[in-house]
């Protein structure tokens, strides 16, 4: 029988003896320590849409290394970067065109190895589907490793009570599916967000709306709407005990209430004040206090979604609204002037150029991830402990599937399927930093697993989707099933 958290004794024992409790129970099992017990961890998911290759980024393989090169995918030795006193490999290339697409790019991945690689960790896997949707989805749930729950849900449920909004989720398909586990509480399902740089404005019912009335009427209406209204009407008669009505009314009830009372409608606002284009102030609205900080950090966030939800990213973990945001690029060209920023079908145009596919996007998600770790780093979470969020942050760059490792007589310009074979990233100073778990066949391209416990390298041994979504709950201090496996290999402690 699994050991209780400290939150099941919380809520068993009730308020009044819990605390003489906490200090008698034991660490769960599998689960790292927890630190300062008042302070919740985060859980940042990056979707790598479309086929992250891991061989493509940190476990790159030179020609020199391989007897195979020409008919798999390696790079020319120039290209690899090695990293010093680190087992991680960098791409770095530049090409004049990507693939029919007639735009140079230039993509460096050296930058961000050297300056985080004692927070990155790789751990090698293979998956079960090649399916884009059920394959993203697997990659949150573990495979159905915990009642079907994803591994936002599993955060939001233990660090997320009594926040407003928990768990938001920016990615699509797959990657933005409810879990299947439906004793959940309501409130650890995510929130959907289709437009991070506008979503603010509609967390208050009156605020920006010219003309509204002042908030005592509004307050008076509400009242009457809902205790004479619609609590007398014959859909409320016809609905009474319906479940999806009860949790629409809690949310009319008592969240949005929250969202107002918090003020999300400025704290949250990263759009400039800038009349005629942007007339903040014309509708009684301001940007947010951080919002300056955020813009500086993610300048084309108009134009570019992913920028956009970087930046709101931060701000809902630094105002203490959710405990664990996605997000993750569109299926959408992007350029800047005459610069590729987002290939059609993000990683999935590997179909057609796999090299400039890989290149750009492993270069757009470390951009990005390096800008929100960065405010993250710079935000204290408790002054008095010198943490910040980035020290109780995990980050997993979570893909569905790898690529064919196949090419035609060492080809620069060729394209690849779908494979299960691959590896992951992740980050956090609560990983166990500059390190590959597993590792890679110079001569195949194919990955290879590692002993959970000890981390060491074992070529006879597959891992798989339910060993990461372990690892990651497990490093951020959640206690798993008893079925799932003791990742400790993963976790810096």
């Amino acid at each position: 029988m699994s050991r209780l958290t400290r939150r099941q004794v919380l809520r068993r024992l009730g308020a009044a003896g819990a605390a003489a409790a906490l200090g008698t129970v034991a660490r769960p099992r599998g689960a790292a320590a927890q630190g300062p017990a008042e302070l919740p961890r985060f859980l940042i998911v990056v979707a790598a849409a479309g086929g992250a290759s891991i061989i493509d980024g940190p476990l790159a393989i030179r020609h020199g290394e391989s007897p195979n090169w020409r008919s798999i995918n390696a790079f020319p030795d120039a290209e690899v970067v090695s990293i010093p006193d680190s087992p991680f490999r960098a791409v770095d290339l530049q090409r004049g065109n990507a693939g029919a697409i007639p735009f140079p790019f230039r993509a460096t991945q050296s930058g961000f190895v050297r300056k985080h690689k004692d927070d990155m960790l790789v751990v090698t896997h293979t998956g079960t589907s090649v399916n884009h949707s059920i394959a993203q989805k697997r990659s949150l749930t573990g495979n159905n490793a915990w009642n079907g729950r994803t591994v936002q849900e599993a955060v939001a449920l233990q660090f997320g009570q009594g926040l407003a909004l928990p768990n938001v989720n920016m990615a699509g398909q797959g990657y933005l599916e409810p879990g299947t586990d439906n004793s959940l509480p309501p409130w650890a399902f995510a929130e959907p967000v289709a437009n991070p740089d506008l979503w603010s404005l509609s967390l208050h019912g009156s605020r920006g709306v010219r003309g509204a009335p002042d908030a005592d009427l509004v307050a008076m209406a509400r009242k009457v709407r809902d205790e004479k209204l619609d609590a007398e009407s014959a859909f409320a008669e016809a609905f009474r005990l319906s479940p999806a009505l009860k949790r629409w009314r809690a949310q009319r009830e008592q969240t949005a209430p929250m969202l107002e009372g918090l003020d999300l409608v400025t704290r949250l606002n990263i759009l400039p004040d800038q009349p005629p284009q942007l007339p903040l102030s014309d509708f009684g609205l301001t940007s947010g206090p951080d919002a300056e900080k955020v813009r500086a950090a993610f300048p084309r966030f108009l134009q570019d979604p992913m920028e956009a939800q970087a930046a709101l990213a931060f701000l809902l973990l630094k105002n203490r609204v959710s405990v664990t945001v996605t997000l993750g690029p569109s299926f959408n060209v992007l350029l800047d002037g005459q610069r590729i920023v987002n290939p059609p079908l993000a990683y999935d145009f590997s179909h057609q150029a796999h090299r400039p596919a890989q290149a750009i996007m492993w270069d757009r998600l470390l951009g990005l991830t390096d800008r929100l770790i960065d405010l993250l780093k710079a935000e204290p979470l408790d002054e008095g402990a010198g943490v910040s969020f980035w020290d109780r942050s995990l980050l997993y760059v979570a893909t569905e599937f790898g690529r064919s490792r196949r090419r035609q007589e060492g080809q620069d310009d060729f394209g690849s399927g779908h494979h299960l074979n691959n590896g992951s990233l992740l980050l956090s100073p609560m990983l166990k930093g500059n390190t590959v778990l597993g590792g890679v066949d110079p001569a195949t391209g194919l990955t290879y697993g590692f002993d959970p416990q000890t981390g060491a390298p074992d070529p006879g041994r597959t891992m798989s989707e339910p060993h990461v979504f372990a690892g990651v709950l497990q490093a951020l201090g959640i206690e798993t099933p008893a079925g799932l496996p003791d990742m400790r290999a993963m976790r810096r402690r």
